[in-house]
């Protein structure tokens, strides 16, 4: 094969790339305008760093947000673990500290000024952490009411234990200060101290039941810990509590704790977030959640938790859609980043669809014309030359000519599709049938001015 016939098909294939280019170039550029145009409004990618409000070290709430921040860390996000004296402050952060986006709380300690905002979203519920009354084994005590005219420790100040006992000790008519009612604030080791001194009649408290001071208290002969008989009264009054049973043994076998069934309410740890916090992050927290606290625990069936119940805020969109349906294919194969990077831009896909697929589907069409328009722009212009020869009989050929030889040098350049062969031959015969007139006219006129050359004058 010589080297013409490689040139040839090199130089076919660039006319073809041309045609194209020229075909859907505009479509193209006027697609990538689109795509510009949505990528403005996509999220921005997430933060590499995040701040959590944890409580206490050394309580639930830090131990648990240590294993987040490990999760993270493993997809190279750092997650900042801020300590505080527990539910209160972590909304008073989220509220007013821009730099926190991200806590755990106990259910039903959200302050008013939280609800109304709108800015928090709840992730999900964790876990159980029963309310305990502990009392006096001497003294009368039945119910809630009961304990009007006691000392009672509440729990440390500001924190949840507190909040939830003073909600319950006023839907039953107690109040600090009144019928010799009187309020401590001392946290679940002061108060098992002070029980057992005698120095407090009542201890009430949130706490998880697999810790140390509640088998202290379950342990002292003195002490009674008093069962929830309105426990479902309670659970349908504050929908962030749990009617919660604590099976007779179920904490420690061995010594047979609690002695006997017990009926308790238990409000759910939950975890919450700003409207600041990136839903790219909302996955790798309910991941670690469900291994955490898929098991139910003492308290809950299992894969009961984590949930939407028992949440005191709006479910997070996309923790709805992870709890449902589990994490999405991207996310299941993809790194965080990468995956993250395609749940943010999936909204560019509709304005990309929108315009490709007309494009695809007007560019044959399209095509064609073009190709057409050339053959029949060809054709108008050798119209124009043989009207003119039929009507200038007389008239000098040579620009005609010198037309015509242009456009078949033309030709001779152009690529043409085999679907459109027959237009472009049929092109030709009518070049070669316009430039054979073209010729019999000249030949025609060259005769004729010989002849006159050759009369003689008459006069």
């Amino acid at each position: 094969m010589s080297i013409v016939e490689p040139i040839r098909l090199l130089d076919e294939f660039r006319q073809r790339r041309r045609e194209l280019l020229r075909m859907i170039g505009p479509g193209v550029i006027v697609t990538i305008a689109a795509f510009a145009v949505a990528f403005y409004f996509v999220e921005p990618p997430p933060p590499q760093t995040v701040v959590i409000a944890t409580g206490g070290t050394g309580g639930r709430y830090h131990a648990f947000a240590e294993k987040y921040a490990t999760a993270f860390a493993r997809h190279g996000v750092t997650l900042e673990l801020r300590e505080t004296a527990g539910s209160v402050e972590n909304f008073d952060l989220l509220l007013h500290d821009d730099t926190v986006s991200l806590a755990i709380v106990q259910g039903g300690t959200a302050p008013p000024d939280a609800r109304t905002a709108g800015s928090i979203e709840a992730i999900a519920s964790l876990y159980f952490e029963p309310l305990w009354v502990f009392h006096r084994a001497d003294l009368p005590i039945e119910t809630l009411g009961d304990l009007k005219g006691r000392r009672i420790a509440l729990g440390a100040t500001s924190s949840g234990s507190s909040l939830l006992a003073t909600q319950l000790l006023a839907m039953n008519g107690i109040h600090d200060g009144r019928d010799g009612t009187e309020f401590l604030n001392q946290n679940g080791l002061q108060a098992a101290s002070s029980l057992d001194d005698d120095q407090i009649d009542v201890a009430m408290f949130v706490v998880g039941p697999e810790s140390p001071v509640l088998r202290q208290l379950l342990g002292n002969s003195k002490l009674v810990l008093m069962d929830f008989a309105r426990q479902q009264a309670y659970a349908r009054r504050l929908p962030f509590l749990k009617a919660v049973v604590l099976e007779e043994g179920v904490v420690d076998f061995e010594n047979n704790l609690p002695r006997k069934r017990v009926r308790l309410i238990a409000p759910a740890a939950n975890l919450v977030t700003t409207s600041a916090m990136h839903d790219a992050f909302v996955p790798l927290l309910l991941e670690v959640a469900l291994e955490q606290h898929r098991d139910g625990g003492l308290l809950a069936d299992d894969g009961e938790l984590p949930s939407q119940d028992y949440v005191s805020f709006p479910v997070n969109s996309a923790a709805r859609s992870f709890l449902a349906h589990g994490p999405s294919f991207f996310q299941r194969h993809l790194s965080f980043w990468v995956a993250s990077m395609i749940d943010r831009t999936k909204i560019l896909i509709i304005p990309l669809l929108t315009l490709l697929i007309p494009l695809f589907k007007i560019a044959p069409p399209v095509y064609r014309w073009r190709i057409r328009s050339r053959i029949y722009r060809w054709y108008d212009v050798l119209r124009g030359i043989d009207q003119k020869l039929r009507e200038e009989q007389n008239a000098d050929p040579e620009e005609h000519a010198a037309r015509l030889q242009a456009m078949s040098n033309e030709l001779n350049t152009v690529h043409v599709p085999l679907s459109y062969m027959e237009e472009f031959y049929n092109l030709r015969l009518h070049i070669d049938l316009v430039n054979a007139e073209l010729e019999k006219q000249t030949r025609l006129r060259d005769s004729t001015k010989s002849s006159d050359a050759t009369t003689p004058d008459c006069e």
